[in-house]
């Protein structure tokens, strides 16, 4: 399961348990003791707090009570919803938490072997690119005989506030817990790639094209085991917390727990119809009734309800059925809603993918590479790996590089940039991150800037040398000398070639035996292609083709070209031309005209 998992800390859990049983002496953690040091890092604002191991709180304690499921959790006297939110997601994936909890049925209390119990347990989580195996020993914090923070819905079940403070332990203390991202927990269970969805700039909640399109990516996650959270942004320090009139509360992170699309009707009925519908269910680590709109617990609770509602009535025998009646449960610590109504409230989503290596697998899968590096600060330019941000133009390229290949058109590429935590420092007070980047260009370059460390995930090598080596082709071939880019933005007055008179077409644009191409625009003579080529050039006096293509089912036909020529630091003006013919024939107007802009410079890094 774990091709390589690192000791946290040197601490390793087989070794320390069994000198516990050989002393008989319960597990007590000298690198997470049971003081203040391990609360706060700011001073104890809470009171007085008592650590107590849970055969002090309850007669019968247990990891797990029934099993492990989303309900276990609440959020206690903390601000980590982010961090319960995804531990409810996690409570979903056996396949996950079981990584996350391992061994879990050895670690389990055992009434019938009580000298077995040694007071120590172990948890891992991903932490910047490798599995870190967490001992902790069994002390928990209370008030008045009560969990301070994370517990369970069961008194004596105590996976979550355990893993809680594992996880606490690895950012320094529990305080450096308050406040925080889902991503990052999702990221720390699984070991994935998360991927942020802003519903607002998607425009999500009007884009009915764009909004399907999402759930499709929503529920392929849900499906292949990814995790996922979301949230309605809170903008000002009075919204957070701010209860909607629908009952949904801001700056709370919601763990997803359903993803599924229904069919409408029940039975054969159901196979044949195609009306479907897109539901989605969450949960609130507060673990409170809230969400009151159509599919809420007060529209659902009892059948009879759902036969005054349209929405309701056409799916009456479906919540009676057991594929829907089990997946979506009528519980009062749940949020069913259709996708629609979520994208008209939520505004983030979070995407958790697992990157599925396997050659196996019937889905797809991924090839992965981990590439280390830092940002480091030298005086000589050619040593320097930190140049800025891109507005920093004299030393950008300075910045670590890297060169990777995609080698189909079909092809997706994945990257994720990360950076060490500075919350894991609380002696030092709880630090922000440094804010980080990184950039994509053509050919093939990618640059990060800002901070101290970092990891890039990409089939990728890195660039470490300043010039390609000095070889006998190098006279001849030399470096270049200009970038030149082109923008296409779009022709009229195209021939008509298609039964309808319209044209489907696309342009390629050709500079130095590099290409692009665009997407063809189908059914109109006068497309609007905004495709724009950035050609790094050796050689200034060639000529840039650029040439329009009408896309048939057997063999594509030529519309027209233009050729063009490009000089050092012109304006980059707007130009309108005529279609001309190849070849010989160059001179020969062809129907229509394109229009195009062009800017060129002798410094490489202007565009």
């Amino acid at each position: 399961m774990f091709t390589s998992v690192k000791a946290f800390e040197g601490q390793q859990y087989s070794t320390l348990k069994r000198q516990c049983l050989q002393s008989g002496l319960l597990f007590e953690d000298p690198r997470f003791p049971a003081t203040d040091d391990s609360l706060f890092y700011q001073g104890n604002r809470i009171g007085r707090v008592v650590w107590k191991r849970p055969r002090e709180l309850c007669e019968d304690p247990h990891l797990f009570v029934d099993g492990i499921s989303a309900h276990d959790l609440h959020q206690g006297q903390l601000g980590n919803c982010w961090f319960v939110a995804a531990c409810s997601s996690l409570a979903s994936r056996e396949s996950l938490w079981q990584k996350v909890i391992p061994d879990w049925k050895e670690q389990e209390w055992d009434t019938e072997k009580p000298d077995s119990y040694a007071g120590i347990f172990h948890f891992r989580f991903w932490r910047f690119g490798e599995w870190m195996d967490v001992v902790i020993d069994d002390r928990l914090p209370t008030v008045d005989n009560q969990l301070v923070y994370c517990h369970s819905n069961d008194s004596n079940e105590f996976w979550s506030a355990l893993v809680e403070k594992a996880y606490a332990k690895v950012y320094g203390c529990y305080e450096a817990l308050d406040g925080g991202n889902t991503a990052d927990a999702l990221v720390d269970f699984t070991g994935g790639v998360s991927e942020p969805v802003d519903l607002l700039e998607g425009q999500m909640a009007t884009d009915e094209v764009a909004r399907n399109q999402l759930f499709e990516r929503v529920l392929k996650v849900h499906n292949r085991d990814g995790l996922i959270s979301c949230s309605i942004r809170a903008t000002t320090v009075e919204d957070m917390e701010a209860r909607l009139d629908c009952g949904l509360v801001k700056g709370h992170a919601y763990a997803v727990t359903d993803v599924r699309k229904v069919r409408l009707g029940h039975g054969l009925l159901a196979f044949f119809k195609s009306e479907k519908l897109h539901m989605i269910r969450m949960r609130n680590p507060w673990g409170e009734k809230e969400w009151s709109g159509p599919w809420s617990d007060s529209q659902c609770g009892f059948f009879q309800r759902l036969r005054g509602s349209l929405e309701g009535g056409k799916v009456l025998g479906l919540l009676a059925s057991a594929p829907f009646g089990l997946s979506f449960p009528l519980c009062l610590s749940f949020c069913r809603m259709n996708f629609d109504d979520f994208c008209q409230y939520f505004t983030d989503l979070i995407l958790c993918r697992l990157i599925n290596t396997s050659y196996l697998s019937i889905h797809k899968t991924w090839e992965e590479e981990v590439m280390r590096g830092t940002w480091t600060h030298r005086q000589d330019p050619l040593r320097n790996r930190s140049g800025g941000c891109i507005n920093h133009k004299t030393t950008f390229l300075q910045n670590p590089q890297y060169v990777f290949d995609v080698k189909k058109v079909e092809d997706e590429v994945l990257i994720c940039l990360q950076q060490k935590e500075k919350r894991a420092t609380p002696k030092e007070g709880k630090g922000e991150n440094l804010a980080i980047g990184f950039d994509i260009h053509r050919p093939k370059l990618v640059t990060g800037c800002k901070t101290k460390g970092f990891i890039l995930s990409s089939l990728c090598r890195e660039l470490t040398l300043d010039e390609p080596p000095q070889t006998c082709w190098t006279g001849m071939c030399g470096y270049p000398q200009l970038v030149t880019q082109v923008h296409v933005v779009s022709a009229e007055g195209l021939q008509g070639q298609d039964t309808n008179g319209a044209v489907d077409s696309y342009v390629i644009i050709t500079c130095e035996g590099e290409r692009v191409r665009s997407p063809v625009q189908k059914d109109t003579r006068c497309p609007n292609f905004d495709i724009k080529g950035v050609f790094y050039r050796k050689k200034p006096k060639e000529a840039i083709h650029i040439e329009i293509y009408n896309k048939n089912m057997i063999m594509d036909t030529f519309l027209g070209q233009v050729v063009l020529f490009s000089e050092p630091n012109e304006r980059q003006e707007q130009h309108t031309l005529h279609l001309r013919d190849k070849g010989s024939r160059q001179d020969n107007d062809i129907p229509g005209m394109l229009t195009v802009r062009l800017f060129t410079s002798t410094t490489l890094t202007n565009i």
